[in-house]
């Protein structure tokens, strides 16, 4: 007896501990801003891109004393990440001041992803549907 109650006890445990991992995956990738994991990865690559392109940005300007275009900065080496990542494409918005690298959705939305993230020159991310 004391063995089908240890059994049953340990087939509760992991039926339990499965459906608390279960539901912190799919809350982990709601918080991503993606309806289903594939978008949450891209996601999570897209913001990845935007940091690197950001921290081209700071090195370029700690150099040059300016803030750069995409193109400049793909040319001057300081960057090596491609334009896109589909369906995102980037794209860098510069003023004396400061810059914005935006990335834009292309296409329909079925993966509840956001239009538009950015990151500014204090390393803020912002986000548009």
């Amino acid at each position: 007896m004391a063995r089908i109650f240890g059994f049953l006890t340990l087939m509760i445990g992991l039926g339990v501990g499965l459906y608390l991992y279960a539901h912190q995956a799919q809350s982990a990738s709601a918080a991503a801003g993606a309806s289903n994991p594939k978008a949450a990865v891209n996601l999570t690559g897209v913001k990845a891109d935007l940091m690197t392109i950001a921290q081209a940005e700071r090195g370029y300007f700690a150099l040059e004393g300016k803030y750069a275009s995409l193109d400049d900065l793909i040319s001057s080496r300081s960057l090596t990440i491609q334009r896109e990542r589909p369906p995102y494409s980037y794209e860098v918005q510069t003023s004396s001041s400061g810059f914005r690298v935006v990335a834009t959705r292309s296409g329909d939305d079925a993966s509840g992803t956001p239009a538009q993230i950015s990151v500014d020159e204090n390393m803020q991310f912002q986000q548009s549907n």
